[in-house]
């Protein structure tokens, strides 16, 4: 049994992470810890080999270093990590000889839809994405739109394809990330939502993935916790557990 700590786990993802992991029947549920509770020690007295932190991301590097720094590996679902503090992560994580997993969404059909995105971006110069989550969510665009931005833009760069210019501008248009316009919807009744959507003469690609309900994202936690004590190092999004080298 792995022993997992949930941190954040008095909010909407935190405890559906709980309830799947004591489902799980190979995954134990050592400790659950919330704001205000002393990270570091709460690992140390539950002896914890995995934390899952679902909190804020203006907290989520100083957690994912305190969880290195205590022996055990993080497995990050709180979105809104820039490039620096995912290399300080990195940093911290191979220095340490330690696995960890940041995931801009642990829905499976989402890591999918951005691997498609990677494939068609190679072919298709023009693109744009729109993403809608819940009213709720504090970053925008959200940690999914940049990271398959940021996908599509490396794949054109490795293929020697040159992007497409983004038409327009002004705050209607979006906010541009790696040459491409990403447009943030925030409404009540809506949980997640991506549509990438790619266009050429004459026609147009789309790459859609809903997710109807936070339980999409469980199995995709699950995942991660089963496998991020094999890693000795960061990765980011779930290819790596879904798609080994």
């Amino acid at each position: 049994m792995i022993r997992v700590l949930v941190n954040g786990a008095h909010g909407r993802m935190g405890r559906l992470a709980c309830e799947a992991i004591e489902k799980s029947g190979d995954l134990a549920l050592v400790g659950r810890a919330g704001r205000g509770d002393p990270l570091a020690r709460s690992i140390a007295e539950s002896g914890a080999e995995v934390v899952v932190d679902f909190t804020l991301p203006a907290v989520a590097l100083d957690h994912a270093l305190t969880i290195v720094a205590a022996g055990a590996a993080p497995v990050i679902g709180t979105s809104g990590l820039d490039g620096a503090a995912l290399q300080q992560l990195a940093a911290a994580c191979t220095a340490a000889r330690r696995g960890g997993i940041v995931a801009p969404n642990f829905a499976i059909g989402a890591v999918l839809m951005m691997r498609f995105a990677e494939l068609a971006a190679r072919h298709l110069r023009h693109a744009e994405i729109v993403e809608a989550h819940h009213a709720g969510k504090v970053d925008a665009p959200s940690g999914t739109a940049a990271a398959t931005a940021a996908r599509m833009a490396a794949a054109r760069a490795a293929a020697g394809v040159a992007p497409g210019a983004v038409a327009g501008g002004g705050p209607a248009r979006g906010e541009t990330r790696d040459a491409i316009a990403i447009h943030s919807i925030r409404l009540p009744g809506v949980v997640a939502e991506q549509s990438v959507l790619l266009g050429e003469v004459g026609q147009k690609l789309e790459i859609r993935h809903v997710a109807y309900s936070r339980e999409a994202y469980m199995p995709g936690v699950l995942l991660a916790c089963r496998k991020v004590g094999a890693l000795d190092r960061l990765v980011v999004g779930l290819d790596a557990l879904l798609f080994p080298a």
